[in-house]
């Protein structure tokens, strides 16, 4: 009994290997991460063994998420392109080589997305019969928009702003003040974020400033004029304090004085009133 239990599991053992050598399929993207800038076109590679050596049917589909980009079919050799596709999208194959790849012209951000390229044939299941890699599409910085937020009037604290509203990966700001010299930050001033804090300008805070907006596939820059003005003059403004406390004491005393002489003047206008009553 032990002998016939000892055949049937390797039995077992030998159907099993026997199943999954006939089926059995790899597909292989080479790269997890395909970096494309926006515009130009990229081919995503993807190769395909199986043990089928002539398979009677194939599908290969390539599909960005849930989106199914195309659809090839053999033996009828035709290329099923989703419509949103079509004239960007085409599969270069080639069979023998085992190579199955995804073109796609004019990417733009919308083509950000995982991509699997799956190739299925009757009998052939074991393995891996599908493959993922990311697409990233970057993007150069736009033109940055710089702008002025306060009043450019001396002693007031101002920003100046500057930001790409495109960009990928996020771009950094660089400010430089005159001549492209980067801005030295004193104590009065902070660079954060594409933010440039001024504080207590003054005439030297005049000037031209540069903010450049770079990312790794380009940079670009914006030029801002800052006019630092005197604003209104305040005639009390360099009055010292000590001398504005002597001018308000002054002006109390002073008006301590001439009540107290009005007071006196209205007690003799009394009194001599009530002498003119007793004579008369």
């Amino acid at each position: 009994m032990m002998m016939a239990m000892e055949k049937r599991v390797l039995a077992v053992l030998f159907c099993v290997a026997a199943w999954s050598y006939v089926a059995s399929i790899t597909v292989n993207i080479p790269d997890p991460v395909y970096n494309v800038t926006r515009g130009d076109d990229i081919t995503i590679p993807c190769t395909f063994k199986s043990t089928i050596t002539s398979p009677k049917q194939v599908i290969i589909t390539w599909s960005a998420g849930k989106t199914v980009i195309l659809a090839y079919y053999y033996p009828t050799r035709e290329t099923d392109v989703t419509q949103m596709y079509k004239g960007r999208a085409s599969l270069d194959l080639n069979f023998a080589a085992g190579k199955a790849d995804l073109q796609l012209k004019s990417v733009s951000v919308q083509d950000n997305a995982d991509y699997k390229c799956r190739i299925q044939i009757p009998h052939d299941y074991m393995g891996q019969p599908v493959d993922t890699a990311q697409l990233i599409v970057l993007v150069a910085p736009s033109p940055p928009i710089c702008k002025i937020q306060g009043k450019a009037e001396y002693g007031e604290n101002i920003n100046l702003t500057c930001v790409s509203e495109e960009g990928f990966p996020a771009p950094t700001y660089t400010w430089h003040f005159r001549h492209n010299i980067p801005h030295s930050l004193d104590p009065g001033t902070t660079d954060n974020e594409g933010v440039l804090f001024l504080f207590n300008i003054s005439a030297t805070t005049s000037g031209y400033y540069n903010c450049t907006s770079s990312n790794s596939i380009n940079s670009t820059t914006c030029i801002l004029t800052l006019t630092v003005t005197q604003g209104k003059i305040n005639p009390f403004a360099s009055i010292p304090v000590g001398f504005t406390v002597k001018i308000v004491s002054s002006l109390i005393g002073l008006l301590l004085v001439i009540t107290t002489i009005f007071c006196c003047w209205r007690k003799n206008e009394e009194g001599k009133r009530a002498i003119c009553r007793g004579e008369s």
